[in-house]
């Protein structure tokens, strides 16, 4: 079974993509492969940390990812490469995710 965390993710990067795609072509070599670039990296923090004994450095690492992504769609916004609708979508997405991530990390802080 997948991991909650690795579904979400894996539906808003599929969001992500198809929403940078769309960007003007003068910034998708910056705009949209970072953010592209940084989600990718996030998946791949999720599949370390599922399979991996060091597991927080790994979260803290993907929560700071999130955090980066956070103020490039902001960015994207104030530039009107990224309308409304889909910049408060994507940030409610990324709160959750933050959550997510939160909580894994204090899990693992338990044990």
């Amino acid at each position: 079974e997948e991991l909650p965390i690795f579904v979400r993710w894996s539906k808003f990067l599929g969001w992500l993509l198809n929403t940078t795609e769309k960007f003007p072509k003068r910034v998708r070599f910056t705009f949209s492969t970072r953010l592209d670039n940084l989600a990718l990296d996030i998946v791949e923090k999720i599949i370390e940390a599922a399979y991996t004994g060091k597991k927080t450095d790994i979260l803290k690492q993907a929560n700071l990812d999130l955090e980066k992504i956070r103020v490039l769609l902001r960015i994207c916004h104030e530039q009107k490469f990224l309308n409304t609708r889909s910049f408060e979508y994507a940030i409610e997405e990324l709160y959750e995710m933050g959550k997510m991530f939160g909580g894994w990390i204090r899990e693992q802080r338990g044990k």
